[in-house]
């Protein structure tokens, strides 16, 4: 068999929940162990670099705020795939992906949403402005909500589901907005200077730092993301037990 074939066949086998949930039990030791020894790191070099000569020691704010800016457009592009596979590939467990990710998703913008206020009041004055990258992030974050609320409030997972995966896609139109804002319009975030096709212009006292910080987000998202993933898949499970024990409990003469 092709490597391509077999590649194939490997992912197929986690549409069976089953083995998805045997692969979970074996990796998320591993992945929760990278990312303490990756936070280690990056909180060890974040409080040895020195303070920036103009921002002072709030610049240290940018370890915490950045990455999880960076992992609440990343969520929600998980979230987008996942619903590609929901309406397109019908893979099984798309929506458990997307379900599980949106808390996860939430979480990280409003650590973004905080902090960036707790950053911004020095620099600029102010807790909070409605420039186009704020505002950008903050309807982000009620997207979220509203996911959320919804996969809670209909009944019918099937039909949740499609619904969901839909208003996902309409809703991907936000992450470029807010990852191109501050070159469309004039905001007071400053343009990006890590991702850049001439390359970081950040110092790279303070870059090291980030960029471990970044990755140790990254690899927390994975972790609480199958652990969320494997909580919901044991959730719909209980809730059929649930069913079928309520439809034989009202079967006449089970009583009996």
């Amino acid at each position: 068999m092709s490597e391509p074939s077999l590649a194939i066949r490997k992912f197929s086998d986690l549409a069976n929940p089953t083995r998805f949930l045997a692969l979970v039990a074996i990796v998320w030791p591993y992945l929760a162990g990278l990312t303490l020894c990756l936070f280690a790191a990056g909180l060890y070099l974040s409080f040895t670099t020195t303070g920036d000569y103009q921002q002072g020691e709030t610049v240290r704010i940018m370890y915490v705020h950045v990455p999880a800016a960076w992992l609440s457009m990343m969520c929600y592009t998980v979230m987008a795939l996942s619903a590609l596979g929901t309406l397109v590939w019908r893979h099984p467990l798309a929506d458990v992906s997307a379900k599980a990710a949106a808390p996860i998703g939430a979480c990280f913008t409003l650590v973004a949403l905080i902090t960036g206020s707790l950053w911004g009041k020095p620099m600029w004055g102010t807790w909070w402005v409605w420039d186009a990258r704020l505002t950008s992030v903050f309807v982000l974050f009620l997207m979220y909500l509203g996911l959320i609320a919804l996969n809670r409030a209909m009944d019918d997972p099937t039909r949740a589901a499609k619904v969901s995966a839909v208003l996902i896609l309409v809703g991907f139109v936000n992450i470029p907005i807010i990852k191109f804002s501050v070159e469309w319009w004039n905001t007071l975030h400053q343009p990006a200077s890590v991702v850049r096709l001439d390359g970081p212009t950040i110092d790279p006292e303070f870059l090291w730092p980030l960029l471990v910080m970044a990755v140790a987000f990254t690899f927390l998202f994975f972790t609480l993301h199958v652990l969320a993933m494997r909580n919901e898949i044991l959730r719909r499970r209980i809730a059929v037990l649930r069913r079928h024990a309520a439809r034989s409990a009202g079967r006449p003469g089970d009583a009996a």
